[in-house]
């Protein structure tokens, strides 16, 4: 998680409006993504579990916000040829997984679109990749369509865990059960008007709640103070990646990149074929038709050790037929599970591959359902 780059310029990162909050309340700081950011606050397992039986807390305000407005059939043409899921009839206070792709078919980020009107959509991007993901907008645009980076103006938390619905509803004194999942509202709070999404990154239901930089703060401070005694507690990006990895939730960088196709990424749900091609669509449609010679898997280590990205895997017989892509040990399932590109013949759930970690082959097995069953399936 923590980039190199990130080691070497220090001085350079940057820092969310809660980051003098984290250090005095004993975070350990790393670099991520150009962003001097909470790894854990009382410690990666304690935070992680408290979010899977409770509820926790997270800083994402170094997320991107993208706004594109504009003629609304000029819009929609814009972002079904830019994107791989498809945006047609997507209804205002939507939600929508989607990606932004690039003209090989990889892709420049995973995103999430929320729908304010036909003339009006928000792009989540992720931290370090919002400055490209607007950039490529900008290049592709046409017509009467405006691409806004509105990032620095909002700021993110994100409440996470089976008591997130009962202690946000406390705190706004507001019943949330019309938010239904992937669905937001914009509210008035506080004199402001805020965005909350029945969305997140864990497997559990929560919400993210976009406000200004004043307001996010005093939200983090009066949420925390207040959801204690149901057991909300500060979590990092240490606990954060693995409540991901539970989830089967991919992270760009290890399971997206530029190269590999959303099919190839295990995310081709979200590849649809439209009336228009979008960029890269030969390759990628030509994957979700035919399978892609390689893709996206859980597996789960059967011997001692952990599993972390980039190490080799080989098929019973030698043959290098893949790499992991993340992995850690699973505070919930307490083994080690990951993420994994194979060559597709092996990608078959309980398959039995071979993982090379020091030097030693470790037998795993192919996990193709989920690792865990969160709150969240409990809302869709």
């Amino acid at each position: 998680m923590v980039l190199e780059s990130d080691r070497e310029k220090a001085v350079e990162l940057k820092q969310t409006p809660l980051h003098t909050i984290h250090k005095e309340m004993g975070a350990k700081m790393v670099p991520f993504g150009g962003w001097d950011m909470p790894v854990q606050y009382t410690g990666i397992i304690q935070e992680h579990l408290a979010t899977r039986s409770a509820a926790g807390l997270f800083d994402v305000s170094h997320m991107g916000e993208i706004f594109v407005t504009g003629n609304e059939t000029d819009v929609l043409s814009f972002l079904e040829s830019v994107t791989c899921n498809t945006i047609t009839g997507m209804k205002v206070g939507q939600v929508q997984y989607n990606a932004v792709v690039n003209e090989s078919g990889g892709l420049v980020d995973d995103i999430t679109v929320y729908k304010f009107s036909d003339s009006k959509y928000m792009i989540c991007s992720n931290a370090s990749n919002y400055p490209a993901v607007t950039k490529h907008l900008e290049t592709y645009k046409k017509g009467d369509v405006t691409v806004v980076d509105d990032s620095k103006n909002w700021h993110q938390i994100a409440l996470q865990g089976p008591k997130a619905d009962e202690i946000f509803s406390k705190y706004l004194g507001k019943d949330l059960s019309s938010i239904l999942y992937y669905h937001f509202e914009e509210m008035n709070w506080k004199g402001e008007t805020i965005i909350v999404s029945r969305t997140g990154y864990t497997g559990e239901d929560g919400f993210e709640i976009y406000t200004s930089n004043a307001l996010g703060v005093t939200l983090w401070k009066e949420l925390l103070e207040m959801g204690k005694n149901y057991g909300l507690v500060p979590v990092g990006l240490g606990a954060r990646d693995t409540l991901r990895l539970e989830a089967k939730y991919p992270l760009y960088g290890h399971e997206l990149n530029s190269e590999w196709t959303p099919v190839e990424s295990g995310i081709n749900f979200i590849v649809k074929e439209k009336p228009s091609p979008y960029l890269g669509y030969t390759r990628i449609i030509a994957d979700k038709k035919n399978g892609p010679k390689r893709k996206v898997v859980g597996i789960r280590l059967m011997e001692p050790g952990v599993l972390r990205e980039n190490f080799p895997i080989f098929s019973g017989d030698g043959k290098e037929i893949g790499k992991s892509t993340s992995g850690t040990h699973s505070p919930s399932r307490k083994e080690s599970l990951g993420l994994a590109i194979l060559d597709t013949e092996f990608a078959k759930n309980q398959m039995e591959v071979f993982v090379e970690i020091r030097g030693q082959k470790k037998l795993a097995k192919v996990e193709t359902g989920a690792f865990i069953q969160g709150s969240v399936r409990n809302n869709r």
